[in-house]
Parts: C-alpha cells; sequence; structure tokens
C-alpha cells in the first residue's frame, strides 16, 4: 500500500473518533485526559477478557459436557 494512502486512512479513523466521541470540542488539556481515560480503560478491558475468558469458557465447557453426558479426561 502507498504510505499517504496509509497515513491519510488513520488520519480519516482518528477524525471519526473525535467526532462519535465529540471530543473534538475539548480543549486540549480535556482531550488528553479524555484520551488517557479511554485508553486506559479500552487496555484494562482486552486485558480482562485475556485473561478470564478463557477460563470461564474452559469451565462452561466442562459444566454442559457433565449435562450432556459426556465422558470426563481421566475416565477409562
Amino acid at each position: 500500500m502507498d504510505v499517504k494512502r496509509v497515513k491519510d486512512y488513520i488520519h480519516w479513523l482518528y477524525y471519526q473518533y473525535l467526532l462519535v466521541t465529540c471530543s473534538y470540542v475539548l480543549e486540549p488539556w480535556e482531550q488528553s485526559m479524555f484520551h488517557t481515560i479511554t485508553v486506559t480503560v479500552v487496555a484494562m478491558v482486552v486485558y480482562t477478557a485475556y485473561v478470564f475468558v478463557p477460563i470461564h469458557v474452559r469451565l462452561a465447557l466442562e459444566f454442559f459436557s457433565q449435562i450432556f453426558g459426556a465422558q470426563p479426561d481421566g475416565a477409562v
């Protein structure tokens, strides 16, 4: 891809983000605080999903396999 097109696309995405969150009307120091909080919350959600979703999926699969009569892993 052309570097200029990628740069323009990223700039367009950032502009869309500003429009959706209405943060373009904030002062610069308010924008930086808003972006910091937003990035922090998104990072915490991604980390939590990365850590806890696989555990819950495994437990749910074990639960439903017991309900529907599948043999446990250690059974002969």
